[in-house]
């Protein structure tokens, strides 16, 4: 009984130690995820993220088109910091792109982007499909419009919305993002932060289907874990090359490298995931994939600064691909 007094005090004394060094939280020890629920109570929820994405238990839906606002502008005031748990990506001039249609009751405004990544190239996404986790997966961030900041909106079981990308390797560098990993270059340190030098379009970073998604009512994957969050998962993967995961892991907290940064996968308890698809999907084929991963490479040509994509049925062809897909 002594020995498991001492044991809580010391523990507690590193804590406390760790907050006063500005570490409220980590990744590993006494700051771990297993010990965010001491501190933040809402971090052992019952709808908590993230979670594994059965696709066999998903529930098949028609969901109104999604509508991007401003995805493809040219932003000239981008800034890249170094929070100490991962890299943000803030923009500063207004508008600022928004999101509606889909889950959304209303319009959700970006508030900011950031990573999650593992110590090497087989693990550190943090939704798994079927118990597949990817090297790295992107988070747009953003809050209802009608609750006007990301303060408030946390207070407000529908106040956020997260938009999930995953990243698998290929060849290839994604030329979009060479920037993105020049500004990592110069964020290495803890609370750092640099201006982008050029122009910024959010369409160029992404995959280029945006119609197939799986979506759920979740929570925030940091503390204070807040379950707040509607998730829309999208299935076709982000393609950079080792070089450009790589450059992200150079990243410092407080304690050294950040080599990972996500957190363990949570029960899904009574919670159902939707999963959205276009009625085209049965007729894609490899040919179809090789072609979409070649434009999504030359998002430039796009113009347009308000883009609304389909959705519709799915058809029993699209059960058969998908599991072939992740079999």
């Amino acid at each position: 009984m002594y020995f498991k007094t001492t044991l809580v005090f010391a523990l507690t004394l590193i804590q406390d130690l760790l907050l006063t060094l500005g570490e409220d939280f980590g990744y590993d020890g006494v700051i771990g995820p297993t010990h965010w629920g001491d501190r933040y109570r809402e971090c052992r929820g019952k709808h908590q993220s993230p979670i594994n994405i059965n696709v066999l238990r998903v529930k098949q839906v028609t969901l109104p088109d999604i509508v991007f606002v401003g995805f493809d502008d040219s932003i000239d005031d981008i800034h890249v910091s170094n929070n100490g748990h991962t890299v943000l990506i803030e923009v500063e001039n207004e508008p600022h792109p928004r999101v509606r249609g889909g889950p959304l009751d209303g319009d959700y405004i970006f508030s900011q982007m950031h990573f999650h990544w593992g110590d090497n190239d087989t693990f550190g996404s943090e939704d798994k499909i079927n118990h597949r986790s990817f090297p790295m997966e992107l988070h747009m961030v953003f809050f209802k419009e009608e609750y006007r900041n990301m303060k408030e909106a946390v207070l407000h079981h529908d106040g956020l919305s997260v938009l999930a990308f995953f990243y698998e390797l290929d060849r290839h560098q994604h030329p979009a993002y060479d920037e993105i990993t020049e500004a990592l270059m110069n964020v290495t340190e803890p609370k750092s932060s640099v201006a982008m030098q050029h122009p910024f379009s959010f369409l160029h970073i992404l995959p280029y289907d945006l119609r197939r998604y799986f979506t759920y009512r979740g929570s925030l994957t940091t503390p204070p874990c807040s379950e707040v969050v509607i998730w829309l998962d999208f299935e076709q993967p982000i393609r950079l090359a080792h070089e450009q995961i790589e450059a992200f892991r150079e990243l410092k907290s407080a304690h050294g490298k950040i080599t990972h940064n996500f957190r363990p996968i949570q029960p899904i308890g009574d919670r159902t995931v939707f999963y959205n698809v276009d009625s085209n999907y049965y007729s894609y084929n490899e040919l179809d994939s090789d072609e979409d991963t070649k434009r999504s490479h030359k998002r430039g040509k796009h113009n347009a600064s308000h883009i609304s994509l389909p959705s519709s049925f799915i058809s029993i062809f699209s059960i058969i691909f998908i599991v072939h897909d992740y079999l």
